[in-house]
């Protein structure tokens, strides 16, 4: 398997593509379908993922690929492999029904649980971010990439992201509470790893469930820049899970 600067390039590329094909059906009437889970999917969802997994097996044959819509076809692995790609081809499909612009594609490679490269591309936003080899990148549009890097956390007035779509108010007020003048700010699907890992933002904490392909992707990008995600507790957030499921958890700056 080539190495993870080998990658990357061509892991930004199918993410665009992907993103490519996502704009196309935003920008037309599209049907709006529902899971098994009542979550809602569309025809950008299963655009975006096949064109993902397509190139990931071209490019990477023999490593196995856990993505949001296949999951939901065929079900999942019942045990992690030592590699293996997370996917999911439109993180944040609320957001897309809303035409708010707040979507991803996110793609990860995870190597023993941990997430060591990841792609994070906002189509409608047109900015992509990056991690491969402990550095972190951003882009925006057709400008040069630059590096970007996490912020301390202050003792006072961090700025914390929470969902729209999914907040647990109780638990986000309680722990809000224990921050001395925190800002709230709401933002939608993984972009809120990111802009942690640009130093625009503190703390993401995250009472609810999610699955690894949301979180793998932003999590990668957010370490290689200097941040962390750990569970509620402080322990390492880890990928393989039984059910590829994620417990609560906590990101932050340095």
């Amino acid at each position: 398997m080539p190495d993870h600067a080998a990658l990357i390039d061509e892991i930004r590329a199918v993410a665009l593509n992907a993103g490519a094909a996502i704009l196309e059906v935003y920008a037309q009437d599209f049907a709006i379908e529902r899971k098994s889970d009542a979550s809602p999917v569309t025809q950008a969802d299963h655009l975006a993922e096949a064109i993902i997994v397509a190139t990931l097996h071209r490019i990477t044959p023999g490593v196995a690929v856990v993505a949001e819509e296949l999951a939901e076809a065929g079900g999942l692995p019942e045990t992690a492999p030592e590699r293996f790609w997370l996917v999911d081809p439109l993180d944040g499909t609320k957001e897309f029904i809303a035409r708010n612009g707040e979507f991803t594609v996110n793609i990860a490679l995870v190597e023993n649980r941990r997430p060591v490269l990841g792609v994070v591309h906002a189509p409608a936003l047109d900015v992509t971010y990056w991690a491969a080899g402990g550095h972190a990148f951003r882009r925006r549009g057709s400008s040069a990439a630059t590096p970007i890097a996490a912020r301390p956390v202050p003792n006072e007035g961090a700025v914390c992201l929470h969902s729209r779509s999914h907040a647990d108010e109780t638990q986000l007020a309680a722990y809000l509470a224990t921050l001395p003048k925190a800002q709230r700010v709401v933002s939608g699907s993984s972009i809120k790893f990111c802009l942690l890992a640009a130093g625009e933002a503190d703390l993401y904490p995250r009472f609810g469930p999610t699955m690894e392909w949301d979180t793998a992707a932003g999590q990668a990008v957010l370490e290689a820049a200097g941040g962390r995600v750990t569970t509620r507790d402080g322990a390492p957030f880890l990928y393989g899970k039984p059910g590829f499921r994620n417990s609560d958890f906590i990101a932050r700056g340095r």
